[in-house]
């Protein structure tokens, strides 16, 4: 399947390229603003799909609402009549479609363009009002608020919010591009021209901004947010990609003694936190029990022993475990354990506990086994 992409070089283009262009068996015939005329007729001649994304939002000339988002709509539909070729198309339209200013105009005026092309040709168009996008390389301090909080906050360059409870709807890019790859492969049962993406989300310019910071500070903190699904992981995912390259580290604090170092790496709201330590042959850590707080060790290189006693019955346990062989060695509340490094080499053992240790009740009790 070969599908024609104009504004190939755009922050859509550019993602639904990428995309595509990992699945086999589609060929992307690219058109941006270098590509002429000649290009554009010869990439017809070969697209089975057309995904009409060039288009102009913040021009210098109001005059090029017209010329670049109607005039070569109407070029690119003509085009393809001409050739004789029924060829489908998904446009990227805007909500700006249903208010008075020049941008939107433009926009309403090329889906009647596509439409007309639609009933003539007897194919079917796709058009996609689509709110604020979402994602990886969009434009900053350009036409988006949210590429530009991602980009300035990332650098400490102060924002502007004029008014917080103004309410904006998101869409990611990556639901975008799913909703014209599910279009073009059949699996879209939705019969109309006019297509939504789901899901989308509302936001505050005050949350978003609020959502934005507490990305950066959770570099510090090293509290993440809940950034697994919906809103907060896309936000997540569109923050990390305007992110400077000497902030693609986050130093951590190392606290060594004699028995060798401790590193907190990771820490979550709702589900505890992360760490690794290190200990030297025949060093022994631990020596305490827990009445709730429980832990999951993972010895990553070395060689252990986990000894374990039952606070009231004195029944005791012992595991043997090396980086060798991967496992998990749990701690039960009520059982008093420690690690003993029984390698020749340093032990370096991975450590994740279901709570964020809190020193004013840190529910750890020294125990010797």
């Amino acid at each position: 399947m070969k599908i024609l992409v104009t504004g190939a070089g755009g922050f859509i283009g550019k993602n639904l390229t990428a995309q595509l262009s990992l699945i086999s068996g589609i060929e992307i015939l690219r058109h941006g603003r270098k590509s002429t005329h000649d290009d554009l007729l010869s990439a017809l001649r070969e697209a089975d799909w057309v995904c009409h994304l060039a288009g102009v939002n913040r021009p210098e000339d109001g005059s090029e609402f017209h010329r670049v988002n109607t005039d070569f709509t109407r070029t690119l539909c003509d085009l393809l009549q001409a050739s004789g070729r029924s060829v489908p198309i998904i446009f990227a339209s805007s909500v700006h479609v249903e208010k008075n200013n020049a941008y939107g105009l433009s926009k309403l005026e090329a889906e009647g363009i596509l439409l007309d092309y639609s009933q003539q040709v007897g194919t079917p168009v796709y058009i996609f009002r689509l709110p604020h996008v979402i994602g990886k390389w969009c434009l900053p301090n350009y036409n988006s608020v949210i590429a530009t909080f991602c980009h300035n906050i990332a650098r400490d360059i102060p924002i502007r919010v004029d008014d917080p409870s103004y309410q904006l709807n998101l869409v990611y890019i990556d639901d975008l591009v799913s909703s014209f790859y599910a279009i073009m492969v059949g699996d879209d049962d939705d019969l109309g021209s006019l297509r939504e993406v789901t899901p989308s989300y509302p936001i505050t310019v005050g949350e978003l901004a609020d959502q934005i910071q507490a990305f950066k500070d959770s570099r510090t903190s090293l509290v993440s947010e809940p950034v697994g699904a919906g809103l907060t992981r896309a936000l997540n995912a569109t923050y990390l990609s305007y992110l400077p390259v000497e902030a693609f580290t986050t130093p951590l604090v190392q606290h060594a003694d004699e028995r060798g170092v401790f590193v907190e790496m990771l820490k979550t709201l709702d589900s505890g936190q992360f760490s690794f330590f290190t200990a030297h042959p025949g060093v022994t850590r631990g020596g305490h029990y827990h009445h709730s707080k429980s832990e999951k060790f993972l010895v990553i290189r070395g060689n252990a022993q986990f000894r374990f006693q039952h606070i009231l019955t004195n029944e005791q346990h012992e595991i043997f475990t090396s980086g060798d062989e991967p496992m998990i060695v749990e701690t039960i509340p009520g059982w008093a354990h420690d690690i003993t490094n029984v390698g020749d080499n340093e032990l370096i053992v991975m450590l994740w506990a279901n709570e964020i240790f809190d020193r004013d009740r840190p529910d750890t009790y020294a125990f010797q086994l």
